[in-house]
């Protein structure tokens, strides 16, 4: 074990091709939760509601994260180990159902992509530390959040608030920043975004955004420290508005209709993990 961990700390090659090895099957179970966690949360609230109606709560077949078996959504062929290999079972099987041959959408792949690469970019910007092994949990979290908000425009609390405390866990020992940081962080996080959706609430009459993105960019907050926030609001704002602008003027989206905000708290969350404390220095250089 001894030899194995000084190879890795020798070699940063190997050390970054087995995270984005490891990333690459971890983005396989991402899909899983993906699809399986909004479905464990609508039953769990139908159950809910049948309760407080005082109804016949409904009866559900056991489904979770590990059961049933992962099976085709259109036939229901269930699916075999050796065509759940990431990325290479999706080619070999050229994008389509074994039995039935339908059309099998290309998020699974790029979810598994996109893991195994940030994986391995991890890897490479935090060398061989428990740092690494940190960011690689957040950036997890961060890819189902922006998936899921994405698909259902929903970020459950079950994973925000785990994040959001588990954060803070992290810089009890100045991981990503010193835990009066981590602590203020999650504060203003929260507080910044419920502010402006009261004051958007109290102007126009609607709700500007959901309080899952109070939560998330707590979470966030909790993780990288407060002097990261701006980083990550604005990056997210940019985003946000260049996206749905380009939506609007191509005509492929109702200006009434609401846009997820989810993704771009990540990808702003993403771009201060990686290069938040260069940006910092490159503003407060300017002055």
């Amino acid at each position: 074990m001894m030899i194995f961990t000084t190879q890795l700390q020798d070699s940063p090659f190997v050390w970054i091709s087995l995270v984005s090895i490891i990333g690459l099957m971890v983005g396989s179970f991402l899909n899983v939760v993906i699809y399986r966690l909004p479905e464990m949360i609508k039953r769990s609230w139908l159950k809910q509601c049948a309760e407080l109606r005082g109804e016949t709560t409904p009866v559900f077949t056991k489904f979770n994260l590990m059961i049933p078996r992962s099976a085709c959504i259109y036939c229901g062929h269930k699916i075999i180990a050796l065509e759940n290999i990431p990325i290479i079972s999706y080619l070999v099987l050229r994008g389509r159902c074994k039995q039935c041959k339908k059309h099998i959408s290309l998020r699974y792949p790029f979810v598994e992509a996109v893991t195994a690469l940030m994986s391995g970019f991890a890897a490479w910007h935090f060398g061989f530390s428990l740092l690494a092994l940190a960011a690689l949990v957040f950036i997890w979290a961060l890819i189902v959040l922006a998936v899921v908000d994405l698909d259902t425009q929903l970020l459950p609390d079950d994973i925000t608030l785990p994040l959001l405390w588990l954060g803070i866990l992290i810089n009890l020992n100045n991981g990503f920043t010193d835990i009066h940081g981590a602590v203020i962080g999650a504060v203003v996080g929260y507080l910044s975004l419920w502010s402006t959706y009261w004051c958007f609430k109290l102007v126009t009459g609607k709700e500007g955004m959901g309080y899952g993105d109070f939560k998330l960019l707590a979470a966030i907050g909790a993780w990288l420290g407060w002097e990261m926030l701006p980083i990550v609001i604005v990056f997210s704002s940019l985003m946000g508005a260049v996206v749905g602008i380009g939506l609007i003027m191509s005509a492929r989206h109702n200006k009434n209709m609401p846009i997820p905000f989810g993704p771009y708290l990540v990808s702003g969350a993403l771009i201060a993990l990686f290069v938040g404390n260069d940006i910092n220095q490159l503003y407060l250089g300017l002055f």
